[in-house]
């Protein structure tokens, strides 16, 4: 009689668990337009940084790609082995560490990202690829066909009333008009129009630096003395004396309904963010260039140090023994 045999179910702990998946947003991103993958993609690299750079290309997107999480999925490696391989890559031309901002408005969150390419690029590629670049603005619509006219019909001619006369007030700059109003916010510094069209310039400049009328204000009038003999010659003074410091300009936020891709690089050893530019093969200035430990160097090697003293104490010796 025939004993039908069955195959053991495989147990749970023989699965390999799913490799762990990145919040929404974060995680691997694959560079696009890519050729088909062979078996020799990673051949030119040692065998340390080919054994994680095909563990990484099997990842799927969207999969976490922190030192530690891979180092858990690798046996062969521990975390500095890990790190070492991640940077090796790096200037390999194989992945980027990056900041993406997304959303829009008081919504805006920063993500964490790694890029990654089997084939390897040089800097200016991945500087290309990371630089932002702005969305292409939509089309405007055509403007609807001018309904036709009609036709006037006759009215009586009138003469226009008489329209009383004005003082035409010329446009002015917002500096000569926060000068204008100075002496509004306090008497002692009431300018005349020719006292503004000449400190219009220097007004000006503070208004380059970012300030503006409320500000400018505040700073001329606070702490006066009880009485000011020349309203002019004391406001040229502060506006030289007190110009606030020049602070780096913000970038010109885009038009609405343009989304811009904003993408900073980080450092992938040390994590330092900078412009792509900045970081030529994924590295800052001091992972790139490090200084070597001169904690444990000794100027004189104990041996050495040791004959010295010998010889010393010898030499002493001798001048005991001359008469």
């Amino acid at each position: 009689m025939a004993v039908e045999h069955f195959s053991p179910a495989v147990s749970a702990s023989a699965v390999s668990p799913p490799y762990p998946m990145a919040r929404p947003g974060y995680g691997k991103r694959s560079v696009p337009g890519q050729p088909s993958s062979s078996a020799d993609d990673f051949d030119p690299l040692p065998l340390r940084e080919r054994y994680v750079a095909a563990f990484i290309e099997r990842l799927p997107e969207g999969a976490t790609m922190s030192v530690k999480a891979l180092a858990k999925q690798i046996p062969l490696y521990g975390q500095q082995a890990v790190s070492s391989a991640l940077t090796a890559l790096s200037v390999a031309g194989h992945l980027r560490r990056v900041r993406c901002a997304v959303g829009a408005g008081d919504q805006v969150r920063w993500v964490f990202r790694t890029y990654w390419s089997r084939t390897a690029h040089d800097n200016e590629w991945w500087t290309n690829h990371l630089t932002p670049e702005p969305a292409p603005a939509p089309a405007p619509a055509p403007a609807p066909a001018p309904a036709p006219a009609p036709e006037p019909a006759p009215v009586p001619v009138r003469e226009p009333a008489p329209q009383p006369a004005r003082d035409t007030v010329p446009a002015h700059t917002p500096a000569y008009l926060a000068l204008a109003g100075i002496g509004r916010a306090d008497a002692r510094l009431a300018l005349s129009a020719a006292d503004c069209t000449a400190l219009e310039a220097l007004a000006e400049r503070w208004f380059a630096r970012g300030v503006d009328a409320d500000y400018l204000t505040r700073a001329l009038t606070a702490g006066l003395p009880a009485r000011v003999d020349s309203p002019v010659g004391f406001v040229r003074r502060r506006l030289h004396d007190k110009i606030p410091p020049a602070l780096p300009t913000t970038p010109t936020p885009p038009p609405a309904g343009i989304p811009v891709r904003r993408v900073m690089m980080e450092c992938t050893e040390c994590g330092t963010p900078g412009h792509p530019e900045a970081l030529p093969d994924g590295l800052c200035h001091p992972c790139r260039h490090p200084e070597p430990d001169t904690t444990h160097t000794q100027a004189t090697p104990p041996a050495e140090a040791e004959r010295d003293v010998t010889q010393r104490v010898a030499g002493l010796r001798d001048l005991l023994k001359a008469p």
